[in-house]
Formats: C-alpha cells, structure tokens, sequence
C-alpha cells in the first residue's frame, strides 16, 4: 500500500493531466504553519510561468479538480497565499497508524523496491598493509548500513571486499617485515623508504621467527604473505567488532591470473582506445568525450587503478546483479568515471551502476585535531575506537551526518554517556519504553488488542504519531537517496517527540481504557525505534 504522501503526490499529478497542465517535479512537505494543513505542495507556483497565470489561479483549479476525487485520508485541501495548497489529514488518520504498526511489527515500514532482486555492495577494500583505521570507519559503516537499507527494501545483498595484495604497497610492506626481523636477530637491515613502521610490523616479523624460525633468506616471500595473512586476519576482526560480515573477498590479482586484463586490453585494442606512448600504456578516454588521456600501464609496467577495477567492474556486471554500488573516499572522484567509459565503450549497461563518494574523517579531542599518518603508524585505529567508545556509537557517529560532507569525529562527545549523545538518548528512548510495558505488566496492566486509538488525542500524542506514520515513507526516501543519516535524523526527532509526550503524558493511570491505548502508543514507538536501530546495526536495550 502507498503512504499518505505518495497517494497525494499520484492525486496531483493526475489533476495536473486532467488539466492539460505541463508535468513538473514538486515537493510536498509540512507547511511551516502547521494551523494550513499536514502537507503542502508549491505546484502552482512553479507552473506559473509556463502557464502565465498568478499561482492563485492555478491553485484553485488544481483545488477543484482534485475535490472531484478527494484522495484518501484528506479531510480537507485549502488554497493559501501565494499560492501552496495545503492538505489536512484529520486525527483518525494517525490514530489508526497504532493499529498497523502492531500488527506489521518487525515488518512496519519495508518496501517492495527490491523484491526479486539482487545487490551488490563494494566497500571498505582496504589493501592488507595494515589495521583500519578510523579512515576506514566511515566506508565500513556506510557500507554495511546501505547494505541494509537495501535488504530492508528486499533486495538480496552480497557485501563485497576488493582487495589487491600485489604491486607496491604490498612489497614495501613485506620489505618492512623482513628488515624487522633481522633487527629482531640482530642482523643487518636496510629498512625501505617509505616503509611502514607501525607496531604491528614487529608483531608480525616476531611471529614469523616463532614460527618459521631465524634461517629466512632476504627476499623469502615468506615476509609479505605472512604479513597479508596476519593483517588480513585482523581487518576481519575489525569489521566484526563493528558488526560487519562480508559475504565475498575479490583479489585483484585474480583478473591477471585468469586473462581478465589481457581480454580488456585486446577488445579496447581493437576498438583502438589503447596505445603506447614514452613506455606507457594509455587509454584513449578523450575518444570518449573525456578531456584527457589516461594511462593504464606505467613504464615501469605497474597498472593504474584503472584498469583492473574495469575488468572487476565487468565480473561483477557478468555476475548478473541487478544493482551495484561502489563506496569510495572523495579521493575517486576523478578516477571511477573512467571505470565507467571504458565498460560503456565495451557496450556493457552501467545504467545499474552507483557510485557514492564520502568525505573524509577528521577526530576531534578536546576541540583539537588529532593528527595522524598511516605510513608513520601515527593513528587511531578502529579496534581502539571501538574499544573505548563502544562498536553502537562508533557506527552511529559515523553515519549521522551525510556522506557528501565532512565528518569531525568528536571523541569527547562520544564517550559521554548522557542524553548530550545521540546514541544514548535513542536507546534511552526505547528502553524507557521497555520500562513502562514492564511497570503495566507489575501493574496488572498488559496491552490488549481491544485498546481505543480514538483516546490518543492529546496534541502531543498526535505530534508523535504524525512522525510514526512517516516512517515508510522516510525509509523510501533513504533508499532512493542511499543516505543513512536520513534514518539518524528520523529516529533522533522520534525520540525526541516521545520523551516530550512521555513528560506531558501519564501511560499507567487509573483509567485502564486510556493506559491501554497509551500502552499501544508506546509500544508501536518501541516497534519503529527498534526497526531503525537494527538498520543501523546499533543495539536496542530493554534497561540502561
């Protein structure tokens, strides 16, 4: 069934044809007047100019012809200057949103957007050179809560970790290893330029002699695959400390080994967008409308990230998924367009392709900024962020600001454990809920499905169900969005909507026909509240 504001967007587009009216895209949203009505829509004004006729004028005509066939749950629509028109829902309307929030339970609020279907989420792929870092823990979060935003709309999901444990990065970290462990037997080392000097690269070149013993010869690749092995193993637990499990792990080396790169490069060969140039292998992107050229193979014969993310970008659209979505650092920007104009140029559909760029991560302590550098091992990794702020406020902090934005992490904020943290004062939220069910049960008072919504009219009682009863129409819009700080808001503002109807309104009284319909209210708060929590992978308590 549609929610309330798509039957009426359907009702006004269908005055719109019947008028002969030009189509237009128009919000509808609360008027900031609520005394107007529930929703709004600026229609007339923007057909105004294409229509030459004042905005009153066509509001009323839309008025009318709408009044032929009053969509449901109207009780009346107005026309107010300059020229909104305005619908008003009455109360029954939100009254009877109790009665279906209980019975859809843990289902209130799914959509139908990917039934039959299949999803495929890229994210994090970190290569194995060292612990994620709080750099990290934005992607891993925004890809795991998309995931299931996705799943809540019943698309099947596979969550997906791209890895390459070949070229550079991986030689300089096996090089790191290796001079670690002859500093370790007191031999002499030459430790790499730029080589990486964490801890953990003791750690690992201690466990190789414990394990493999002090006979290793320089250049043994021993040093590098154990290292990939032990780093890989820790990343795994990584993510599942953040209550993350991938599904698949894709090595990039995979598409050399199995003639993946050498086809791409023959096929783009022969449709002559590959040619040589000063030792390089470029890409003839501007025969695609691109301003310049890309190199995919560097004289020194290492690719560019191009080009084996197009031959996994070609696995993946083989594989059959009827929707992917890559999750990059802003820093790809300039760079997936090509992924996309070389499949393109393949004649392969991308159509089905999105890719959603976050902004970077600054940490916060004490109103400074926490300086960090990978190479240099200064930073904070996300297992030591978890360990002292706890895996629901780490993931909440890291979605509750949209992705297209900057995030400073506030260490201070979020190791307070009052109502000052969002986080807290959701899951206070609902297990004050779990308190109140208990204290009716204590009571002699349980919820029974005979309860009277019609008494939940008290104007704090209608506020909140106002907002319960957008609930899947916010969860549409997150979908089509892919913005779980839309969910964060959601849930912030219900919250915040039942604690003040909680402090105006009594649940366990003396007249047991009005608690129980009050134990209803709050109970259908505690199924949205729960259902919210659950797509953002953050627990929902009964006691705190």
């Amino acid at each position: 069934m549609k929610h309330l504001k798509q039957q009426i967007t359907d009702s006004v587009s269908a005055a719109l044809t019947s008028l002969s009216f030009p189509e237009k895209e128009f919000s509808l949203s609360p008027p900031k007047n609520p005394e107007f009505g529930d929703l709004s829509t600026n229609i007339s004004l923007l057909l105004s100019r294409d229509l030459e006729k004042p905005p009153l004028e066509i509001a009323q005509s839309i008025v009318d012809e709408l009044k032929k066939n009053i969509p449901e749950y109207v009780s009346e629509i107005t026309v107010t200057p300059p020229g909104f028109i305005n619908f008003k829902v009455p109360e029954s309307f939100y009254q009877s949103k109790v009665n279906s929030i209980l019975d859809a339970g843990d289902s209130f609020g799914k959509g139908v957007h990917g039934t039959g279907k299949t999803a495929n989420v890229e994210f994090v792929s970190a290569n194995p050179t060292g612990p994620l870092t709080v750099g990290h823990g934005r992607n891993a979060v925004l890809g795991d809560t998309v995931s299931s935003l996705l799943e809540w709309q019943g698309f099947e999901v596979t969550r997906e970790y791209y890895f390459n444990d070949a070229g550079r990065q991986m030689r300089i970290l096996g090089q790191s290893v290796e001079a670690r462990y002859f500093e370790i037997l007191g031999k002499e080392f030459e430790f790499p330029d730029e080589g990486y000097q964490g801890g953990y690269i003791k750690d690992i070149a201690q466990d190789i002699l414990d394990n493999t013993g002090s006979n290793l010869p320089a250049g043994d690749s021993s040093f590098k695959e154990k290292a990939e092995e032990s780093i890989f193993e820790d990343i795994k637990k990584s993510l599942l400390n953040l209550g993350i499990h991938f599904d698949q792990f894709t090595n990039e080396k995979t598409f050399y080994e199995n003639g993946e790169i050498d086809k791409l490069l023959g096929e783009l060969r022969d449709k002559d967008l590959i040619y040589e140039k000063e030792g390089a292998t470029w890409f003839k992107t501007t025969a695609l409308d691109k301003e310049q050229d890309r190199v995919y193979i560097k004289g020194t014969g290492e690719p560019t990230y191009r080009l084996p993310d197009t031959a996994y970008h070609r696995d993946k659209i083989n594989r059959g998924f009827d929707l992917i979505i890559d999750i990059f650092g802003a820093d790809h920007a300039d760079t997936y367009p090509d992924v996309i104009s070389a499949l393109q140029a393949l004649g392969l559909k991308t159509d089905h392709i999105k890719v959603l760029l976050y902004q970077f991560v600054t940490l916060l302590r004490g109103g400074e900024k926490v300086k960090m550098s990978t190479r240099k091992a200064n930073f904070v990794t996300m297992d030591e962020l978890v360990d002292e702020m706890g895996a629901n406020v780490v993931r909440y902090f890291f979605i509750m600001r949209s992705m297209n934005t900057h995030l400073d992490f506030d260490l201070d904020l979020a190791a307070d454990k009052s109502d000052n943290n969002t986080v807290f004062y959701l899951q206070y939220a609902h297990a004050r809920i779990c308190n109140i069910i208990k204290h009716g049960k204590d009571s002699g008072l349980e919820l029974t499905p005979d309860f009277d919504s019609t008494l939940l009219s008290h104007p704090d009682e209608i506020n909140l169900l106002q907002h319960m009863a957008r609930f899947p129409e916010l969860m549409d819009f997150a979908y089509e969005s892919l913005e779980p700080q839309i969910l964060a808001n959601y849930l912030q503002e219900l919250a915040t909507r039942f604690h003040k109807f909680y402090g105006q309104c009594h649940v366990i009284t003396e007249d047991r026909t009005l608690s129980n319909a009050r134990l209803a209210l709050v109970t259908s708060v505690k199924v949205i509240m729960g259902n919210g929590l659950k797509i953002l992978g953050i627990t929902a308590p009964e006691r705190m």
